[in-house]
């Protein structure tokens, strides 16, 4: 059984909401506020999200940038706001579809089965990532050395640290990285992520010159590790970049 989250303040329509999709066999998790949405989806799984944009304190458009700091799960949001602006807001900030209010629940529905159609199972990692060295909070977006003080990121650096972290144990590409952290125009300055890999080692790593955590291989990406110990290309490793 598919499980949804769905945010809405107002508590008519979160309860047609819920009623309309536990009919159809969905399971439904109702949550009323972009805080509680943030809670919930840290600690329970579900297969896709719902959620108005005009929440109260911290808005749909923050609550889909928390979630997508850690799941790849389908996320339409509703809204009444009837600009284009609003929408590429919405879809800049990860979510896959955009309803707009009023709508009949055949078209939400509709809508909802094709964004699972398209989801991949089993891509998801947890909102809290902890090593022997440091933790990384995807939803704070917060990163702490082993005694709980904060390590500070640069945006850019968190970016990548996200990127790798969400993709842990697996090689991410020098063109995925460099398009998705700095942009297209960008994928051929492989000198860019040579130096902020180098100064994420610096503030990470329990030693920069012999990584256990961000392990380069040359010519081809990088891949997070969650403490396997692995040697490094000597000249990146040497990169004078302090930060």
């Amino acid at each position: 059984m598919k499980r949804i989250m769905v945010v809405e303040d107002d508590h008519a329509m979160l309860r047609a909401l819920g009623t309309h999709l536990e009919v159809r066999g969905y399971e439904v998790d109702l949550v009323e506020t972009g805080e509680a949405a943030l809670s919930r989806g840290a600690t329970s799984a579900h297969d896709a999200a719902i959620i108005d944009l005009g929440l109260p304190g911290i808005d749909g458009i923050e609550v889909v940038h928390g979630l997508r700091g850690w799941t790849s799960i389908p996320i339409i949001v509703l809204s009444a706001r009837h600009q284009d602006s609003q929408k590429i807001l919405a879809l800049d900030a990860g979510a896959d579809d955009y309803v707009t209010k009023p709508f009949s629940m055949g078209e939400l529905l509709a809508r909802l089965r094709a964004a699972l159609r398209r989801s991949k199972p089993g891509d998801e990692v947890l909102p809290i990532v902890r090593t022997a060295d440091f933790c990384i909070d995807l939803t704070a977006k917060r990163a702490t050395d082993a005694d709980g003080a904060t390590i500070k990121l640069t945006p850019t650096q968190w970016h990548l640290v996200e990127v790798l972290v969400r993709n842990a144990e697996r090689l991410v590409s020098q063109r995925q990285l460099l398009e998705e952290v700095w942009g297209q125009s960008y994928v051929n300055q492989t000198n860019y992520l040579r130096q902020f890999m180098a100064q994420l080692r610096h503030k990470l790593e329990p030693d920069p010159a012999h990584p256990r955590y961000f392990l380069t291989e040359p010519g081809l990406g990088v891949r997070f590790l969650s403490g396997c110990e692995a040697p490094i290309d000597a000249d990146e490793s040497q990169v004078p970049i302090r930060g």
